[in-house]
């Protein structure tokens, strides 16, 4: 088996789960985040745009399955597909493809809340071009364009979060935990976006890789039922074991890392139907899996980012939200 990336977050939890179950696996990776005290795997350092150097190490490695967890780019597929071997592959895409992210990202409604395998895909590409220098050229369109001709299994990835996850997905309640906050400030939180847990992100690429009738096919995969962010809220902070209380504000005055709360026109809500019956696979409980990440990021704490500025943020707008309930209703 050979991993493309394969060391930070999914990646390193996909590489796990296969060394957990026996096979042999190379890990293809440029050497800048190789965990310490990691499982038995051979490694392989060097850029991918660089792996046609390395051609005779992967054919003498003689693998029967490839996994791409790391392809962003157009450019990023084409310095790999003439050195690897047509075998399964399974690869890494995003739930960004389609057309409801663009509604999302923009604070427009543009498509349906449900999204399923044929729901439409973006029409524009590249959409961190004018944004961010080094996503210039991202684009998982381009990625999926590439891979499936070939026969690959594209697997269409929610929000990730748990052990690992450097973003933190948690953090914006985590770390009002850890500050004593006894109230967070929100908007209406009601925003439902499909998230899923590493653990169920690994098995389902397992379960591609053991699929013959996948092959050639875009999944989606998300937890079963897309609770709304306020639930994940409640959900995190009895993991945390706090009795923090939400405090409805009004959503110009919240806190810019509290986005996720304020109200948004474009749901998404990944349909994962077609991973259940092709796969077999069905993700974990979403309250016991929030617990899990919870547990493990409390243990390893997030560098703190709480300041005094954020701390005044949150204040300022709790602070809005009493005056305008201290407002005499109109006769």
């Amino acid at each position: 088996m050979v991993v493309l990336g394969g060391t930070r977050f999914i990646g390193r939890r996909i590489v796990e789960r296969l060394v957990r179950r026996g096979d042999s696996v190379l890990v293809v990776h440029r050497g800048h985040s190789e965990p310490a005290g990691w499982v038995e795997v051979e490694h392989l350092h060097v850029d991918r745009a660089e792996l046609a150097r390395f051609g005779s190490v992967v054919e003498a490695f003689a693998p029967d399955a490839v996994v791409d967890t790391y392809a962003l780019t157009a450019g990023d597929v084409d310095a790999v597909l003439p050195v690897l071997p047509e075998v399964i592959t399974v690869v890494l895409s995003s739930q960004d493809v389609y057309l409801a992210y663009d509604g999302l990202r923009h604070g427009r409604r543009m498509a349906a809340t449900e999204i399923t395998e044929r729901s439409p895909l973006r029409r524009q590409r590249y959409p961190y071009r004018d944004a961010d220098p080094d996503l210039r050229d991202y684009e998982k369109l381009d990625v999926e364009d590439r891979w499936l001709p070939r026969g690959a299994v594209v697997l269409r990835l929610p929000v990730v979060y748990g052990p690992h996850d450097e973003r933190v997905r948690e953090d914006f309640v985590l770390r009002r935990v850890r500050a004593g906050r006894r109230e967070i400030p929100i908007g209406p939180a009601d925003l439902r976006w499909s998230r899923m847990h590493v653990d169920d992100a690994a098995s389902a690429v397992i379960a591609a890789l053991d699929c013959p009738a996948a092959r050639g096919k875009a999944i989606n995969v998300a937890e079963a039922a897309t609770d709304s962010v306020g639930v994940w809220m409640h959900r995190i902070l009895a993991a945390a074991g706090s009795d923090a209380t939400l405090v409805r504000v009004p959503d110009s005055v919240l806190p810019e890392d509290l986005w996720w709360t304020r109200r948004h026109p474009q749901h998404l809500c990944i349909d994962p139907a077609r991973a259940s019956a092709l796969l077999g696979w069905t993700p974990g409980e979403p309250a016991a899996r929030v617990a899990e990440s919870v547990d493990w990021h409390l243990r390893h704490p997030a560098k703190d980012t709480w300041t005094k500025e954020a701390a005044r943020a949150d204040d300022a707008a709790l602070a809005n939200a009493r005056q305008l309930a201290a407002k005499p209703t109109p006769a």
